[in-house]
């Protein structure tokens, strides 16, 4: 992780938006388009046809593609690039959130305001599950950089005060605080604490880790899947986990 030229390159891209047509407005979304750039700062390299598909970014010898939403749309991609390319996937997850709703009438933003909800790794396993038959390949690796983010929304939606259902207009990254990479099946050991005591099931999991029991139920399929950790009877009734040594 590279924060100066992060920094750099997401000064770039937002001052070059603002002077053409405004921020959100460009069919390039701007998370898109940074982080684009900050991984292939080779204009050359981007937007490169393969086997009939457009890769994101090609090097020569890998194919990056930088998702931000719907992983179901990543499969016949992944269908046509695996068997020749390593394929990394980069998948950005909102770390620390500000949010500001856009009237669509007046265009006046609301102030920002921070996101009591901090994000985390394993809010990437709803997207992951899209494409869990492909995580075992060798050529696939994954790479998600957690962003501190300014959110603009618009005051569009079903509710009484416009703000459920409402779509997003723009995700404006303020900074880069970490990256985390799973290069090998190996490396999503990371994700098990190491305090935490076997056997385990899912509710031990989500405290450990603080997220939903939903959520880690979904985190704990995958790892299953992957033979990470396996199920080892129950505690109560609920299923028991342990790692796989």
């Amino acid at each position: 992780m590279d924060e100066q030229r992060f920094e750099f390159i997401k000064n770039n891209v937002i001052n070059s938006q603002r002077q053409r047509s405004g921020i959100g407005t460009l069919q390039e979304k701007t998370v898109h388009a940074i982080l684009k750039d900050y991984y292939a700062p080779d204009k050359d390299m981007q937007e490169i046809p393969i086997n009939g598909y457009v890769a994101d970014i090609f090097t020569g010898s890998e194919i990056i593609e930088i998702q931000t939403a719907n992983f179901n749309k990543m499969r016949e991609k992944l269908d046509s690039f695996l068997p020749e390319y390593p394929v990394t996937i980069v998948y950005p997850i909102p770390h620390i959130k500000w949010l500001s709703w856009i009237d669509e009438q007046t265009g006046e933003c609301s102030p920002l305001r921070k996101s009591p909800v901090k994000g985390s790794i394993y809010r990437a396993f709803y997207e992951l599950y899209k494409i869990k038959f492909y995580l075992p390949n060798k050529n696939l690796r994954l790479c998600f950089p957690l962003l501190d983010i300014e959110e603009y929304r618009l005051l569009n939606g079903w509710s009484r005060d416009k703000k459920k259902g409402s779509c997003r207009y723009d995700r404006i990254p303020v900074s880069m605080v970490d990256e985390i990479r799973f290069d090998r099946i190996e490396d999503y050991m990371q994700l098990i604490p190491y305090e935490l005591e076997e056997p385990f099931t899912a509710a031990d999991f989500a405290k450990a880790v603080k997220i939903r029991k939903e959520e880690a139920g979904r985190v704990l399929h995958i790892l299953n899947y992957l033979n990470i950790i396996e199920k080892c009877g129950s505690k109560g009734r609920a299923y028991a986990y342990k790692v796989i040594e």
